[in-house]
């Protein structure tokens, strides 16, 4: 198993999107503003949707890194630090799956 974690990728994302878009294709998305990297994290959510449809484990594999990847771009482009989400996702696993969702208000 690797030692690297998301937070590692969420420092290079980050370091990365302050440098010149001629230099870096994060820095290239992120200067697209929100849309850009939002247009980008669908595309790949789809193709990781169809790579777990047809069972190729592989091919998940990979997707869901550039869904990982393409989320922190779009969360650096939005302003929001990945500890927001990890709060998030701490406060809300702090009880059953069935219980959080029942307790959120309705959109």
């Amino acid at each position: 198993m690797t030692a690297f974690t998301l937070a590692d990728l969420d420092r290079i994302v980050r370091s990365r999107a302050a440098a010149s878009p001629e230099d870096s294709y994060t820095a290239k998305l992120v200067s697209g503003g929100p849309a850009r990297p939002a247009k980008k994290l669908g595309e790949e959510a789809v193709e990781a949707a169809i790579a777990a449809v047809q069972g190729d484990r592989a091919g998940l594999a990979c997707e869901a890194a550039d869904v990982l990847y393409h989320l922190l771009v779009l969360l650096a482009a939005g302003g929001v630090p990945l500890e927001d989400v990890m709060a998030e996702l701490e406060r809300r696993t702090a009880q059953g799956g069935l219980a959080e969702k029942a307790s959120r208000r309705p959109a």
